[in-house]
């Protein structure tokens, strides 16, 4: 069995991959637009090259996504997409990068369960935590 986190967007899924894909050192593996499959159908012409499906991988974990139906989004809320790493620059590099544009909920910073631990809303609206292991 796996578990794997699905995100939906706005209309700017691909940006957000692309931007994943940089900031987590992350690798693409698929991403369909609505262009050319049966799906074209049921989304407006300005849409086709909206995102149907992306699949990345982020170090032996998949991240998911796709844009939501015109209409049909909404803002994420009760959850964050948790990542956890051993290495606290790197982990503290990627709270950075989330927090470009975004809302720092809690400032990346020691606690006592963690070298590293911060709470971010990224620029596409979607909440991160960052926990580094390791002694405070």
């Amino acid at each position: 069995m796996e578990l794997s986190t699905y995100l939906y967007f706005n209309g700017d899924c691909e940006a957000a991959f692309k931007f994943y894909e940089q900031c987590m050192e992350g690798k693409i593996e698929a991403m369909l637009t609505h262009a050319g499959t049966p799906a074209a159908a049921q989304v407006p012409p300005d849409w086709q090259n909206k995102i149907l499906h992306a699949r990345m991988k982020i170090g032996d974990q998949w991240l998911m996504a796709g844009d939501a139906p015109p209409g049909r989004y909404s803002q994420p809320q009760g959850f964050s997409v948790s990542l956890a790493l051993k290495d606290a620059v790197k982990g503290e590099r990627i709270f950075n990068a989330l927090a470009d544009g975004g809302k720092v909920c809690m400032p990346f910073q020691k606690t006592f369960w963690a070298a590293g631990f911060g709470m971010v809303t990224d620029r596409f609206g979607v909440p991160w935590m960052i926990n580094c292991e390791g002694a405070a």
